[in-house]
């Protein structure tokens, strides 16, 4: 014998169903419902966030140039090839493509809404002084003769391009990159995010930023700086 009311609730719980059910189906039949849906489940990472990414890497490879230099300075022996390596990353990944999208896709638009103009033009500028600096950092480690005149040059520049690249993403990271959601559109921001990941995949793989992260761990491993509980200091 069933309880008193029950064949209400029960009828009370079908229809609650039934309009649950008919609620979802008429949402994502709704443009951009269900669309939204898949964003928010396996949300792509966003332009700004793809840089400051690949930031993280450029400034592993500081980590390397810091570590040869004091090694020069010091007039101790290590691998000179790691420093070949490590400027063949700069040239690949970050020269040739991690600053080209941001010359190619960034910074024509913030002319474009005449907005932070001036610090455009002085990253442009660290970009084609950086260019230089790689150039001769490839030359002097390829043909590394460990003289005092060819020591004292490879200091010298390894000094230089940590010094401008480490204030230069600083200021990409902190100033330019969360002023770029503001003048472009929702839409073209989006697009923007796939087109960079085309990019990459064009150019470097499907795993392009992964191989390369590879890469600059087996730089560090060969000169002994890959462990990262080495850098924490006794308390």
């Amino acid at each position: 014998m069933s309880k008193p009311g029950s064949s209400l609730n029960r009828n009370n719980f079908i229809k609650t169903g039934v309009l649950t059910v008919a609620g979802s189906l008429i949402l994502n039949m709704m443009p951009g419902c269900k669309e939204k849906e898949e964003n928010e489940e396996g949300q792509e990472v966003s332009p700004p966030e793809d840089l400051m990414q690949e930031h993280g890497l450029l400034n592993r490879v500081l980590l390397i140039y810091d570590h040869c230099r004091v090694k020069l300075i010091n007039k101790e022996s290590f691998d000179i090839a790691a420093v070949q390596k490590a400027s063949s990353i700069i040239r690949s990944f970050v020269e040739d493509y991690h600053e080209k999208q941001e010359e190619n896709y960034l910074f024509p638009r913030f002319k474009k809404a005449n907005q932070l103009t001036d610090l455009v033009e002085i990253l442009l500028q660290q970009h084609q002084a950086g260019r230089k600096l790689t150039d001769q950092l490839m030359q002097l480690s390829k043909s590394f003769s460990r003289t005092n005149t060819e020591t004292d040059q490879l200091i010298h520049v390894l000094t230089q391009f940590n010094t401008m690249y480490r204030p230069h993403e600083a200021r990409e990271d902190t100033v330019l990159f969360p002023a770029f959601r503001k003048i472009v559109s929702k839409n073209e921001y989006d697009s923007l995010g796939e087109e960079f990941e085309e990019n990459e995949h064009k150019l470097f793989g499907k795993d392009g930023f992964d191989s390369m992260v590879n890469k600059v761990s087996e730089i560090e491993k060969t000169l002994g700086i890959y462990e990262l509980s080495q850098f924490t200091p006794p308390v």
